[in-house]
């Protein structure tokens, strides 16, 4: 049944035209995972290499993004399903602007809907201001459990930002702890987490 409705929404995804965003892209990236996963990942949007294969995080942050969630015990094809808030590559890799937000966020809302995630991974600001709060600020509520809708959601750092300043990744593994206690808590009392 979800396998259907998702393959709809991908092909209505795949030929979108409501924004300019489509004029610059190669493939527009649906997201990857499970679709009966309990931990769902929302970044930003896609990069050069997600806009090459038509799948999110597959560069240099998705290599992180995987290990950190490795160390969690989550992997994409099992237990997780990723996202993005805009489905097409912003020129240059820009922050999406707030109308391209507004105009694909539907698309996220039935992703989440269809899923019916347990827990939702907010990767950075982009994706803190496009679900949740227009004048969000990452660093202010990463780390603290928000609730939106019915879904708890915990906000951290986007792998990219890590790239940059290796500090940051004391915070998102703090978080990420947060994030395996809760999964315990409301999916799997034992799930195994290699570190945790």
């Amino acid at each position: 049944m979800i396998e259907k409705q998702f393959q709809r929404l991908s092909d209505e995804i795949r030929t979108c035209n409501r924004c300019g965003l489509h004029q610059h892209r190669s493939r527009a990236v649906f997201g990857t995972g499970n679709p009966y996963a309990e931990l769902m990942v929302i970044g930003e949007g896609p990069g050069e290499e997600e806009d090459k294969q038509g799948l999110p995080f597959v560069g240099k942050s998705g290599q992180l993004l995987d290990k950190i969630l490795a160390a969690g015990g989550f992997s994409r094809d099992e237990n997780v399903f990723i996202a993005n808030i805009v489905k097409c590559r912003p020129p240059e890799n820009r922050d999406p602007t707030p109308d391209e937000r507004t105009t694909c966020l539907p698309f996220l809302l039935l992703q989440i809907e269809l899923i019916q995630p347990s827990i939702i991974l907010l990767l950075g600001g982009t994706a803190l201001k496009g679900l949740i709060d227009p004048e969000g600020k990452i660093s202010q509520v990463r780390g603290k459990w928000l609730k939106w809708e019915q879904f708890h959601v915990m906000p951290t750092y986007h792998p990219s930002a890590l790239l940059r300043n290796p500090d940051l990744k004391k915070d998102v593994w703090e978080d990420m702890k947060l994030v395996v206690q809760k999964y315990r808590e409301l999916v799997d009392p034992q799930h195994h987490s290699p570190h945790i």
